[in-house]
């Protein structure tokens, strides 16, 4: 099973971005997106940026997520 947790791009240099989730930082490639850009929120899998996703969706994902970790 795969989870699809946001990540902002904070970095990019070379096809390489740098992603944030709660402050925790790694690097991804951007290969796969058209026209990446800096402060967009984007689902990884398997170290690749896969898809770009509004920043509103992203906040309510995160939250969710947040949220479901706190009932553990």
């Amino acid at each position: 099973m795969c989870l699809a947790i946001p990540s902002k791009i904070v970095k990019i240099e070379n096809n390489i971005g740098t992603v944030d989730v709660d402050g925790v930082k790694r690097e991804v490639s951007l290969l796969l997106l058209e026209d990446p850009r800096i402060d967009e929120y984007v689902i990884v899998h398997a170290g690749f940026a896969i898809h770009k996703i509004d920043e509103e969706v992203a906040m309510e994902s995160l939250a969710f997520l947040r949220e479901a970790v706190s009932l553990m």
